[in-house]
């Protein structure tokens, strides 16, 4: 039988450091940094027109849609859906990701509910107006009515 101290020193032995290499040797020159000012290139497309027709301002990455817009996308790409579109086509056509049609979508439907409440309530604030109103000129019209037939 195998000595039980051979067999833990033989198991502790592959436990060695790995930082068995000089310091300085793993140093590596720190890398210069881009400026992040610097315009983005265009894609192979832009490169291939000549540089008078290349458009003066540069685009970047994101856009802001304000609602009245998200709604004529999101009814675009309903629209080329029902026309037997897939997904995907349409989504490019409207110059959106899916990923974001999806979230425009689920915004759009969580939207009215919370606005039919308002909604309601701005309709009974007017109606409550609307009877007084009403009331106001009843109470006038029944006060002339009593004084021609000289009930008052």
């Amino acid at each position: 039988m195998a000595d039980p101290q051979e067999a833990e020193s033989a198991q502790a032995a592959p436990e060695v450091p790995a930082n068995t290499e000089a310091p300085e040797a793993r140093k590596k020159a720190p890398r210069p940094r881009k400026a992040k000012a610097q315009p983005r290139h265009a894609g192979r497309k832009a490169a291939a027109k000549p540089a008078a027709e290349a458009p003066a301002v540069v685009r970047s990455g994101r856009r802001a849609y304000s609602e009245k817009e998200r709604a004529q996308k999101l009814a675009q790409i309903e629209k080329a859906i029902g026309h037997g579109e897939n997904m995907k086509n349409a989504v490019k056509q409207a110059g959106i990701s899916e990923q974001t049609y999806y979230h425009w979508k689920r915004a759009a439907a969580a939207a009215p509910q919370g606005g039919d409440l308002k909604d309601l309530l701005a309709l009974e604030e007017e109606n409550k107006r609307l009877k007084g109103l009403l009331a106001e000129r009843l109470r006038k019209e029944n006060a002339e009515l009593k004084k021609k037939l000289g009930l008052a």
